[in-house]
């Protein structure tokens, strides 16, 4: 029987795509010198004080996560970065919902990296004429190192620590000042970071996406998530022509063209797939079980909008802004250089040992 070909007229989400990784970057940029504003106004005598942006904690994920184990053991939001917890729980949520759609569409360091593979793409087909793609018997065992540090941040969180160990690491001095070690880690940069950096940039040139698809630990979790998700790409078999446009365009080069169901942990929900294929109903996204076709816009706009909805909770309930007060902050400030925080087994026992009783998980 003779397949009816029908192309496919939809206009491309690319454009609408990256018009909101431009918007979230922008906005983390507009955060940084906020928070910029604020260490300046800690660190001048006499300065007017500038309010610190509660967003700068999304770039605290490790904080973030024993805020969540803390809340699952205890029912309770813990205050020191309340921000945090809740923009972890949004990247949690889109993830699901939209399989690891938070890496394509509002992740800042994705976005960059996305930028140097195209930029990359350009320079090396011009010189070796297509796409650098490392072998399998690479690509698989260097994927697994962003497990295995995933699996060591679990491990040492929810395993190694019990609730009240986490509790008095959270109430720590180290972690309400883990927002100003992190400036000043940038702010003065040492040179092996500066090389370790140096050296992900020109990766990325010639490896498409580097740190997301090998070191990110954030990306493996969001990855295992997706796996559960409501919400797949699905290929039509029958109306497909097998033109392999769709795994061309795969930025983590899945093979969609030899799928019915795209289940891969690489998989970031980009669309790219779906935009260049020339058959209509060949490739949609589609919830699992009813078969419902998900519109592309529609998946664009879920994603900002349960993001911001989660944002919005967090605001409204009053669980956004901390309630560490400027004195304390310029405390902080001042000793930042002597903060300390437990890192070997011993302490971490100790810690464990500490106010035992002072929680009652539920």
């Amino acid at each position: 029987m003779k397949r009816e070909f029908i192309r496919n007229t939809g206009k491309p989400i690319q454009g609408y795509r990256f018009l909101i990784q431009l918007s979230f970057l922008l906005l983390c940029i507009w955060i940084g010198i906020e928070f910029y504003l604020f260490i300046s106004s800690l660190n001048k005598i006499g300065a007017d004080y500038f309010n610190r942006p509660a967003g700068v904690e999304g770039f605290l994920p490790i904080s973030a996560l024993m805020s969540l184990y803390y809340f699952f053991m205890t029912g309770e939001i813990h205050p020191v970065h309340p921000a945090g917890f809740f923009i972890f729980i949004a990247i949690l949520t889109v993830s699901f919902i939209y399989s690891k759609s938070f890496c394509s569409w509002l992740c800042p360091i994705g976005f960059i990296s996305e930028t140097i593979g195209d930029f990359g793409e350009k320079v090396i087909k011009k010189i070796f004429k297509r796409k650098i793609k490392l072998p399998s018997y690479i690509d698989y065992p260097l994927r697994s190192l962003k497990y295995l540090l995933l699996g060591f941040f679990i491990y040492a969180i929810f395993f190694a620590m019990s609730a009240s160990a986490v509790k008095l690491f959270l109430d720590s001095e180290y972690n309400k000042a883990a927002d100003l070690k992190m400036y000043y880690f940038f702010a003065n940069i040492s040179q092996f970071s500066l090389i370790v950096i140096s050296s992900l940039f020109v990766l990325s040139i010639f490896i498409r996406n580097f740190w997301c698809r090998y070191l990110c630990p954030y990306g493996a979790l969001l990855g295992l998530i997706s796996f559960f998700s409501p919400t797949k790409i699905k290929r039509n078999p029958v109306s497909c022509i097998d033109c392999g446009l769709c795994a061309k365009a795969c930025p983590s080069f899945i093979k969609v063209d030899k799928v019915k169901t795209v289940i891969s942990d690489e998989c970031s929900m980009c669309l790219s797939c779906i935009d260049v294929c020339p058959v209509k109903d060949t490739l949609d996204v589609k919830v699992n079980f009813t078969k419902k076709k998900i519109s592309k816009k529609v998946v664009a706009f879920g994603v900002v909008a349960i993001y911001i909805a989660i944002i919005s909770i967090a605001m409204i309930s009053g669980n956004w802004k901390n309630k560490i007060s400027k004195e304390e902050y310029s405390i902080l400030n001042k000793n930042i250089n002597i903060l300390t925080h437990p890192t070997s087994t011993a302490e971490i026992r100790k810690m464990n040992e500490l106010s035992s009783s002072s929680i009652k998980p539920k």
